[in-house]
């Protein structure tokens, strides 16, 4: 253990046994002038501590005419004693470096966990004769799978108990949970390292036990066929890229059978199953590229059939409903258009248009039931829902009440129904869930869960709409408490920018830590993501990734015009490609920010995207390009965070990394760190902390995961001398 442990212990004894034997009357000077002495120790303390630093050994690499040397390539090889060696200086420092802020992460940890119900349960949700649900236990880490047979008063059967599963393992994560059609045999997967390689468990929940089945090295998905023996799956390559369909059947221990095998390094499958149970679809898709194939699901045995050939940039899904499909695509349409085929004849020339393309609505999901269309279409980058009867093709829009909100679909296994299950939250309103009657058009507030203490009425969110340099508006979603959004300016602003993905405003009962010591919290909705649709995506993406910065900058830069936060009082944050976000702009304008987060962040890019052999290189050369062809390793080089490191002052930075990520590779933060360190030429504080028992997500544990959460916002806060 550390000095600084030992120190606290015995800190913590003396004071204890001084505090017992002073008299009454000197009680409370002794114990203060105790108080002001060790904190005053502590800040000694980490006023000596050095940071470690970790050895150069020269790789050299030429590629187009260009030389480039990485000191730091060893820090890959895991299996190196010395990497571990370093890992461990850099938690060792962090560690003294955190420890004055110990009594502050015990008082956030605390008052975070006043704030959840922690002996709760969701909404149950019923499939065929049961209620399936969760439930959460004071004092457990996981959540207990449970049923009970057609009514909600009937006795409580446990399908699952995560906590048992866990016990004695640092890490385990269900991925997913697939009960038979005939209810009577559970199959989950598992992984218990954090590096999502999974393995399949079935369960006989007549028999309560575990069957003697079980496959490993499974991506995550699962599908039963309706005869409630076969389970398709899909298998992992080399590279950890789901590139194989399995189809098994149980008690048949001998080698699955192969169905499909994608051989496009790029592109990866998944595998699922149509709402009203009719077809198992089969989809191989990269970021913009996907085509599907399709199987009877009363007869498993049966070859794939193709939907559609994929076609570059060309991405389709389908639902099925009586005697049709249901097609959303974006050929020729960027903002997607939403068209019908009958089953027994899905040639193209068939398809005809049920919702065409809109220049202001695009098209984002679409789900079928029995009478009824519900497709999800976003506007002005905010969700709506819209209802189509499929009887009298009578078509109407759920409403919402708030200017910034996200809405999403919840559980709806059951094909003939009435009700829509959808889920709601806005950067002030708690996770709610909402019954939907389609054919009354009332909604039943089924369950909001509960944030002790809170009360929306003392907080505000708003929607800024700031200008980029090339005159494009980006959105701003902010949330602060009532009065305090420009009083001090203090800010933490965030982003993601990539694949396409939304960073939706959603609520987090642990920010309210923040937003009540008067911070904002803000998100910067750039380019590269999907807000505004396709075309926004495609703006931030490939050579246009450069926009994605620029927009997160202007928006700082805005948002500091504006009188929102300034300079000394703002803090970045992003992780995984949102760590990307953070090291290119702190390399670009490091004077703009007082202080930042990387969270696992993908910093090696240039590397990383050389090397074909990483776990999802291949995959995402549709994001970032191919860097083995000139004009993507020059756009690469220009923004890459760690190639772009150079001898200037930087920000605060806290890095986290988790030693079994397979998607950003814990050396990514780990070089970009030992580089700063040689470079950077300022005395501003720089911490790596590396789980060694996680993975890209994190810990598994409701309880750990708080706690990390806790660790990040006590170094913001000890940024602004906030102890309490």
């Amino acid at each position: 253990m550390s000095t600084i442990f030992y120190f606290i212990i015995f800190y913590l004894t003396l004071v204890g046994i001084l505090y017992k034997i002073t008299h009454m009357k000197m009680k409370r000077r002794v114990f203060t002038i105790l108080i002001v002495f060790g904190f005053l120790f502590l800040y000694g303390f980490k006023s000596t501590i050095a940071p470690p630093l970790a050895g150069k050994i020269a790789k050299v690499d030429t590629l187009f005419g260009e030389i480039r040397v990485d000191n730091y390539y060893w820090l890959r090889n895991r299996d190196d004693p010395a990497v571990v060696k370093y890992l461990s200086a850099e938690n060792d420092y962090t560690e003294k470096m955190m420890a004055h802020t110990l009594p502050l992460q015990h008082s956030l940890y605390k008052e975070m966990l006043a704030r959840i119900k922690e002996t709760d349960v969701t909404v149950p949700v019923k499939m065929g004769d049961y209620y399936y649900y969760t439930r959460t236990e004071k004092g457990k880490e996981y959540p207990i799978y449970c049923r009970k047979y057609r009514r909600l008063s009937n006795p409580q059967e446990v399908i699952l108990d995560q906590n048992r599963l866990a016990k004695g393992k640092r890490y385990f994560d269900i991925g997913v949970l697939r009960v038979s059609p005939d209810n009577r045999y559970l199959a989950y997967t598992v992984d218990t390292a954090g590096n999502e390689i999974y393995t399949l468990y079935i369960k006989d929940l007549k028999e309560k036990k575990l069957l003697p089945d079980r496959i490993e090295n499974i991506g995550g998905d699962v599908v039963w066929a309706n005869d409630n023996q076969t389970i398709f799956y899909t298998g992992l390559d080399s590279t950890r890229r789901p590139a194989r369909l399995f189809r098994y059947r149980l008690f048949d221990l001998s080698k699955a059978q192969p169905v499909y095998e994608e051989t496009d390094p790029a592109y990866y499958l998944n595998v699922s199953k149509t709402r009203d149970k009719r077809y198992i679809l089969l989809e191989s898709s990269t970021h913009t590229t996907n085509e599907i194939y399709f199987l009877d699901a009363d007869n498993p045995s049966d070859s794939l059939r193709i939907f559609a050939r994929r076609l570059p940039e060309v991405e389709y899904y389908i639902v099925h409903q009586g005697d049709r499909f249901f097609i959303l695509t974006n050929e020729d349409a960027e903002n997607f258009k939403l068209l019908k085929t009958p089953v027994s004849d899905i040639k193209k020339e068939n398809w005809s248009v049920v919702i065409p393309e809109s220049d202001t609505i695009i098209l984002d999901g679409v789900e079928a039931f029995k009478n009824y269309l519900v497709v999800y279409e976003r506007i002005n980058g905010l969700k709506e829902i819209l209802v189509i009867d499929l009887h009298n093709d009578k078509r109407h829009l759920i409403d919402f009440p708030e200017a910034v909100y996200t809405v999403w679909p919840g559980r709806n296994p059951e094909f003939d129904s009435d009700t829509l299950r959808f889920n709601y939250t806005s950067l002030i309103t708690p996770y709610s869930v909402f019954d939907y009657n389609m054919k009354t058009h009332k909604r039943i507030l089924k369950k909001r869960y509960e944030v002790r203490g809170y009360n929306p009425e003392e907080y505000q969110s708003v929607r800024l709409l700031a200008r980029a340099r090339d005159g494009t508006r980006i959105p701003i979603s902010i949330v602060f408490k009532k009065d305090m959004l420009k009083k001090n300016g203090l800010m933490i602003l965030t982003g993601y920018g990539a694949y396409g993905s939304i960073y939706e405003p959603y609520f987090s009962s642990s920010r309210l830590s923040l937003l009540n010591r008067g911070f904002s919290y803000a998100i910067a909705h750039i380019r590269g993501g999907g807000e505004m649709g396709k075309r926004w995506y495609n703006q931030g993406r490939l050579l246009n990734r450069m926009n994605t910065f620029t927009d997160f900058i202007d928006c700082a830069e805005y948002l500091i015009a504006q009188g929102y936060t300034d300079s000394a009082h703002l803090v970045i944050t992003g992780g995984s490609a949102g760590g990307m976000l953070i090291g290119a702009v702190v390399n670009m304008r490091p004077e703009l920010f007082y202080g930042a987060v990387l969270k696992v962040p993908f910093v090696d890019v240039l590397n990383t995207m050389l090397d074909p052999s990483l776990p999802l290189t291949v995959l995402e050369y549709n994001e970032w390009g191919n860097p083995h062809k000139k004009e993507y390793y020059e756009l690469i080089r220009a923004y890459s965070p760690y190639d772009n490191i150079r001898a200037q002052a930087y920000p605060n930075m806290l890095v986290l990394a988790d030693w079994n990520d397979t998607r950003v590779c814990y050396w990514e933060a780990a070089k970009w760190v030992a580089k700063l360190r040689s470079l950077k030429t300022d005395q501003n504080i720089l911490l790596l902390k590396t789980n060694m028992q996680a993975g890209h997500m994190g810990r598994s544990g409701r309880y750990e995961y708080l706690k990390d959460i806790v660790f990040e916002y006590a170094f913001i806060l000890e940024l602004f001398g906030i102890n309490k």
